[in-house]
């Protein structure tokens, strides 16, 4: 079968992978509220084609905090990449590489920060949570400067982990043959004890993760290196503000996928507030729903810079390892240049408000 669209991936990769750990991957927080309506709304967003435009050429080229991407479009972060394939995130940097697309690397990466950059051809960035730990968490900071990352990523939107029904019906555990390779044995140890009607992935962030992370603790963390710091997971506008009143170089309007609040508001929903609150300070980024070259355009409407996207490139990994990672990010691509021709307007700057209803705007 040709693999025509995102949504082909998930239909290969789901049988190829066991089904705990599709689980994993697949599911949200709670009833899976904020995980269908982060989709939905991206559906429900109409587009205002302009017509007898010079559309021959389209350029989708960007830059993004200094660095040239052929797209608005990179991986978002997710842990354990070789839970999908056994190259783990060695693959997906390759494949975004091959792209010209970002790479932002979880800190539970399953293959280390060095040979991830060693595979690179393409921009990355480092994601961080905040660890009671604080000589781990500086320890990745420094390494990932070393190694040639370009940022920092702080998700703030997880002082615990949300409550993921799908991993404590299944008990889930990370496989002891996996590992986040970038933190010690003694730091990681409980992610692979499986408990009855639990997630040994919460489990672990409980002990782990310092949920006392306040706005003050970001100067320490600025402190640590000269790369730019991006918080993700910010959904409202007076965080935004604060965001940029504390220094931060971006922000990724992030519901983290709908796996942490359940009920919280859809990233697409959120970013118009974000970005009026940014008012043109730093870049604005946003993931959760992304499916389409026509959601990347229509994100970039609403104000985005770039769009992440999590889920399918784990799906594209389990498929085809680097490859399915280069092909779904040149397709989604693809489908935004051919969005952007169909819709008048052939290059990013072209694309403004005026560009799309949303369901406020429009009776859907």
């Amino acid at each position: 079968m040709p693999i025509l669209c995102t949504d082909d991936y998930r239909a290969l990769a789901q049988p190829r992978l066991p089904a705990d750990v599709w689980d994993f991957i697949d599911g949200g927080s709670g009833a899976e509220l904020t995980l269908d309506a982060n989709r939905r709304l991206f559906d429900r967003a109409q587009l205002r084609p302009r017509v007898l435009v010079d559309v021959s050429v389209t350029d989708t080229t960007t830059k993004l905090l200094g660095g040239g991407l052929a797209a608005p479009l990179g991986v978002a972060p997710v842990a354990y990449h070789r839970l999908a394939h056994p190259d783990g995130e060695v693959a997906t940097a390759r494949g975004a590489g091959a792209t010209g697309a970002l790479f932002v690397v979880s800190i539970f990466a399953s293959r280390s920060l060095e040979e991830i950059a060693a595979a690179a051809t393409g921009p990355l960035w480092l994601q961080l949570y905040w660890l009671r730990r604080r000589s781990a968490l500086a320890d990745l900071a420094r390494r990932a400067q070393d190694a040639g990352y370009r940022a920092l990523v702080l998700t703030v939107d997880a002082p615990r982990i949300g409550r993921r029904l799908r991993d404590q019906r299944n008990s889930f555990a990370v496989d002891p043959a996996i590992r986040a390779v970038n933190l010690d044995d003694a730091l990681m140890a409980t992610t692979h004890e499986p408990v009855a009607g639990a997630s040994a992935i919460a489990a672990h962030a409980a002990q782990t993760f310092d949920p006392s992370v306040t706005w003050a603790d970001l100067a320490w963390l600025r402190s640590l290196t000269d790369l730019p710091l991006v918080l993700k997971g910010v959904l409202t506008a007076e965080d935004a503000d604060r965001a940029v009143e504390h220094g931060v170089d971006a922000i990724i309007v992030s519901n983290h996928g709908g796996r942490q609040l359940d009920g919280a508001v859809p990233a697409l929903r959120a970013l118009p507030e974000v970005v009026a609150a940014v008012a043109g300070r730093c870049p604005v980024l946003l993931d959760g729903g992304v499916r389409h070259g026509r959601d990347v355009f229509v994100a970039l409407a609403l104000g985005a810079s770039a769009v992440l996207v999590g889920r399918p490139a784990l799906w594209a990994l389990a498929v085809d390892g680097a490859d399915g990672v280069a092909h779904l990010l040149r397709l989604l691509g693809e489908e935004l240049a051919h969005t952007m021709a169909l819709a008048g307007r052939p290059r990013l700057a072209d694309i403004g408000r005026d560009a799309v209803l949303t369901p406020e705007r429009a009776d859907v």
